[in-house]
């Protein structure tokens, strides 16, 4: 039995998703390959970085490549359009045909199915974040032959929007949760004044950054009585372009001007480890966002909350912002300094109940390591196919 975990992504954000899963499925002595593929050298180096000793003793590392002919086609389009993670497929289509199972967090992958026609591999999605985004529990959900989920908001939607088939979820709980426990945070704020997270998402529709966020800048660099940790999506800032899929948008996030950089009180970071490794999340006093899956990592620990919005949506009752429950929502940087200064006061009258049930909603957390669990699903599925045996509905059934 051979099971490959495949991450293919500009950035690193993604791994801390699935590879605790491969990590402890080593560890716990699973009998057959583990396989572990990266598509450049960034991601090869994280998971070096990350899976330590355990890689080419229990783990094999493959790093997947192109072409000559393909690299040259894909530099062409890589400054609008993702074309490397495209078209590695097509170029280590072989790599893929020796699975029995993979193990993705994106599903970009689905394409081995829809154009590939590797139909007897057996896929199964990690999902990454526990976020509200209605493009989490769209219709491709349901072409994955097993889905491991952080708890029970995410299985319910998955069964009723997406269609997915109840007996092909898990819920595993959260591995990033042990992968940032074991290899630690890469960041710490000085504690010298109260600390503001500023999280917006990359997608145009959704984001606050490109109609407000140099507003919010400048009401920092203006006010300096708190410090502001300005840590956007990883790929915010990652092309030229930000082109998103689930309402079809293009636009450019722009440049930071240099103004910005020259205060003691703001910090900016466009893609570090940092941004990855929940250093900001868990270092800050207050969130500020918009509709990325990080405020559900920040609420590990319960604080104030803020959110941005600047599309005039209407919030209530959808799902897609349940995570808007957590804290006050406005709609202008105008009123962000008054917002700030009631942020605690609200937190602990209002939102703090609220977080910690949206937290409990959205994780399993039952004391025993989330990549345990999922690497357990993952060996059972692994054990289902070998045997044709379905160890999981003694699991399911419990």
């Amino acid at each position: 039995m051979r099971i490959g975990f495949l991450f293919n992504h500009d950035q690193i954000h993604q791994i801390a998703h699935s590879l605790p899963i491969a990590i402890a499925l080593a560890k716990g002595g699973f009998a057959g390959e583990i396989m572990v593929a990266t598509t450049n050298g960034q991601l090869a180096a994280e998971v070096r970085r990350l899976a330590g000793e355990w890689l080419d003793s229990k783990i094999q590392h493959v790093e997947l490549s192109l072409s000559p002919s393909t690299a040259r086609i894909s530099r062409l389009l890589e400054h609008v359009v993702p074309a490397s993670k495209l078209l590695v497929y097509r170029d280590n289509l072989d790599f893929f045909r020796s699975l029995d199972i993979l193990v993705v967090a994106e599903k970009t992958s689905l394409l081995l199915r829809s154009r590939y026609r590797l139909d007897n591999l057996f896929i199964v999605h990690t999902r990454h974040g526990a976020g509200d985004r209605a493009i989490g529990f769209d219709k491709a959900s349901a072409r994955f032959d097993h889905v491991l989920c952080s708890g029970e908001k995410i299985r319910r939607r998955l069964i009723t929007e997406a269609q997915v088939d109840p007996d092909a979820i898990s819920i595993v709980g959260y591995p990033k949760f042990d992968m940032i426990r074991q290899a630690g945070r890469s960041y710490h704020v000085e504690r010298d004044r109260p600390t503001v997270l500023y999280n917006p998402h990359p997608s145009p529709h959704l984001s606050s950054w490109y109609r407000h966020g140099r507003q919010v800048l400048d009401h920092f660099q203006r006010h300096d009585d708190r410090a502001l940790l300005f840590a956007p999506h990883v790929m915010l800032f990652q092309r030229p372009f930000v082109v998103t899929i689930d309402r079809l948008t293009i636009s450019r996030a722009g440049v930071i001007e240099n103004r910005y950089l020259h205060g003691d009180n703001i910090h900016i970071d466009l893609g570090s480890r940092a941004s990855t490794d929940m250093s900001y999340t868990t270092a800050a006093d207050i969130y500020l966002g918009d509709a990325s899956s990080q405020i559900y990592e920040f609420l590990l620990r319960p604080r104030p909350c803020i959110f941005l919005n600047s599309h005039a949506i209407q919030w209530e009752g959808n799902p897609n912002f349940a995570h808007w429950q957590a804290g006050e929502v406005i709609s202008d940087p105008a009123a962000l300094s008054s917002a700030l200064d009631r942020a605690d006061a609200l937190h602990h009258e209002r939102y703090r109940a609220v977080q910690e049930r949206l937290f409990a909603e959205s994780f399993d957390l039952n004391g025993r390591p989330s990549s345990e669990r999922a690497a357990e699903a993952i060996a059972m599925l692994a054990e289902r196919r070998s045997t044709g045996r379905d160890p999981l509905s003694a699991v399911r059934a419990a």
